[in-house]
């Protein structure tokens, strides 16, 4: 995307402000200050998971599985994996049995189903997407959450996995919502049996997008919802659960730009239509409606200000109707990564983004979850690493092949290995009163603290070009003498580098271009 000129002299503004390094500044975190409760850190196996988990070697597989899920340290104190805190699991369409005839182009984005057209379950699909759940599982992953791209093909319009045509109407069969319900329970009933408990289930994605190829051939499954279609399979989908007696969840709306949450047309103005007591769409009083609302930062990250904005309006929504917002799916999809610039990023510019993104959904947006698309798919390791966690280099046919963790996993590793469920944000104030835009090209900072108050979390991500540094003033927490911390550098070997143990006193210092997890234990 081109940026805006006033973009354009503002970032350079902003860059050449960078060259000197920022005065020392104090930061005052007050321990009866509270925010939001986070609940979760997560990000989806999708696609890639089926090759990995079914076809490549055992080894292999378990090392990209510690990398996502792992709260263990190595011998030098360095974090073996991010602990993520939540791992979202794709229901699939039916597409994988279509084969070529589904019209999805890339087979490895096809996914089977586990219902046939003859009404008939079988439990052995998915195998490879079933062995990432049940590591996730293992690992203690703390929330699962079951997500659907698409109705088994046989219940939609044209049979297939995507629109042909472009309408804006779910490809749902108007007579086959309370099968579409019943199927998703019915996935959910089973892998309760299996203790694999999903907590919540998403039944439509990206509701705004029309999903719809005239040509028949398509990127991915998918199709499009209006308001009043998600609250028709919603209310089937919550009449369902209860009918069986499970606990999961229904996840809505699963919005495909934050934007769609607050303002626009068709699927828009998503939390006033679910959460506003006097619209025929409220889904407040159905039992298992959770009060948040879900939304992707996709194509909402280019500029600052731009960025900035719109978390303020998704706060402010949210807050008006007494909903919490779930940011539930983002990847640098857009250009915004590129920051006005044609170039290639490095794989460090992308992991700055990417935390600074984080960044902004969670300390402006007011976000109590955070997820990402895509753990794993094939790309470069090195520059414009952007839709991904994990690099693969797969063999031709996808059964084998060699991956690289890139900067993106330890970015977001800042936030998950260390924020856990249950915690909340702690609000801040800065002697250097620097503005949030400001802090978008210098130094941003958020806090977390346990239920107790005896644990604090900060991260903090240094923009600049120069090292900094800045002093901590505790209120309401104790005497406290040190701290620990954890770096991520463009250096290869600084991916969450445990630092020794130093003196609170001394201030804290950032490197240049970095991401730093600050812990401080009372």
């Amino acid at each position: 995307m081109k940026q805006p000129v006033f973009y354009s002299v503002l970032l350079s503004l902003a860059i050449a402000g960078n060259v000197a390094a920022q005065q020392p500044f104090t930061v005052t975190a007050d321990m009866r200050g509270r925010a939001q409760t986070i609940h979760n850190f997560g990000a989806s196996g999708c696609w890639f998971s089926e090759s990995i988990g079914r076809y490549w070697p055992q080894e292999k597989k378990e090392k990209i599985a510690e990398l996502l899920f792992s709260r263990e340290l190595d011998a030098q104190g360095n974090p073996k994996g991010i602990g993520l805190s939540a791992w979202r699991f794709n229901i699939g369409g039916g597409t994988e049995e279509q084969g070529d005839s589904s019209g999805i182009k890339m087979p490895q984005k096809r996914v089977e189903s586990f219902l046939d057209a003859k009404g008939n379950y079988n439990w052995n699909k998915q195998s490879g997407y079933q062995w990432f759940l049940k590591k996730a599982k293992a690992y203690g992953v703390e929330t699962l959450i079951a997500f659907s791209n698409t109705p088994p093909v046989q219940f939609n319009t044209n049979g297939l996995g995507f629109k042909t045509v472009k309408d804006y109407k779910a490809n749902l069969k108007p007579e086959y919502y309370t099968a579409y319900a019943d199927f998703l329970a019915e996935v959910l009933q089973h892998f309760d049996k299996e203790d694999l408990h999903f907590d919540y289930i998403s039944p439509v994605n990206e509701p705004q997008w029309d999903w719809s190829n005239k040509f028949g051939s398509a990127s991915q499954e998918g199709s499009p919802w209006s308001n009043e279609e998600i609250y028709h399979v919603v209310t089937e989908l919550n009449s369902s659960l209860q009918k069986r007696s499970l606990s999961s969840r229904i996840m809505i709306t699963e919005a495909g730009m934050l934007t769609y949450l607050y303002g626009g047309n068709g699927a828009g103005k998503q939390i006033q239509y679910f959460f506003n007591d006097r619209s025929p769409l409220n889904v407040k009083q159905l039992s298992h409606v959770p009060g948040f609302i879900g939304g992707h930062s996709y194509f909402t990250d280019n500029g600052d200000s731009a960025m900035i904005a719109v978390r303020r309006h998704v706060a402010d929504t949210a807050r008006q109707y007494g909903v919490e917002y779930w940011q539930t799916e983002y990847s640098m999809l857009g250009d915004g990564f590129r920051e006005g610039s044609n170039n290639k990023r490095t794989a460090m510019d992308c992991a700055l983004f990417l935390a600074k993104l984080i960044h902004q959904d969670i300390a402006i947006g007011n976000a109590a979850a955070w997820q990402l698309w895509n753990s794993y798919e094939p790309g470069k390791a090195d520059e414009d690493t952007r839709y991904y966690l994990v690099a693969l280099h797969p063999d031709a046919d996808f059964k084998n092949g060699s991956f690289t963790p890139v900067k993106n996993l330890w970015a977001l590793g800042h936030y998950s290995r260390f924020i856990r469920p249950g915690m909340h944000r702690v609000p801040l104030s800065r002697s250097d009163n620097a503005s949030d835009l400001q802090a978008a090209q210098g130094i941003m900072l958020s806090a977390y603290a346990d239920n107790t108050n005896k644990k604090l979390v900060l991260v903090a991500v240094n923009y600049t070009q120069q090292e900094q540094t800045f002093t901590l003033n505790l209120q309401h927490f104790g005497k406290v003498r040190t701290y620990t911390s954890y770096t991520t550098t463009a250096s290869p070997d600084e991916n969450m580098k445990a630092r020794q143990a130093l003196p609170l006193k001394n201030g804290i210092r950032l490197p240049s271009r970095s991401i730093t997890t600050i812990l401080i234990n009372r």
